[in-house]
């Protein structure tokens, strides 16, 4: 098991899947650090080296991820909320924000504002 910024990873999963599994890091992301790196993309989490890993994990708590991403999201809908915007009452009220249809196929919407997004 290999131990980067407090998750346990498996020394068996791909480098690449592992960042992925951060929130706030997706596949632009991932690919930046690993060439940033000199990070293979078939590498295997345990074939780093511990310099290597040292490195990516300074790299990742210089970025905003985690809980301190999912705090921002949550702190710039509140905002709009109590700002009265349009937008922010568009949370509030479980309906699409940006300008999908409501007529019908409204269900997806309801269930991303309501998920930990109100403060």
């Amino acid at each position: 098991m290999v131990f980067i910024l407090g998750f346990n990873f498996p020394e068996s999963r791909l480098v690449k899947s592992a960042l992925r599994s951060f929130y706030g890091v997706g596949p632009q992301h991932t690919q930046r650090l690993m060439a940033k790196l000199y990070i293979h993309d078939t590498a295997r989490v345990g074939t780093l080296a511990d310099k290597q890993v040292l490195d990516l994990t300074a790299e990742l708590s210089s970025m905003t991820i985690e809980n301190d991403l999912r705090r921002k999201v949550q702190d710039n809908i509140k905002r709009l909320r109590d700002m009265g915007a349009y937008r922010g009452r568009r949370h509030a009220m479980q309906m699409p924000v940006r300008g999908q249809r409501t007529r019908t196929q409204t269900a997806t919407a309801g269930k991303l504002n309501r998920v930990e997004r109100f403060g």
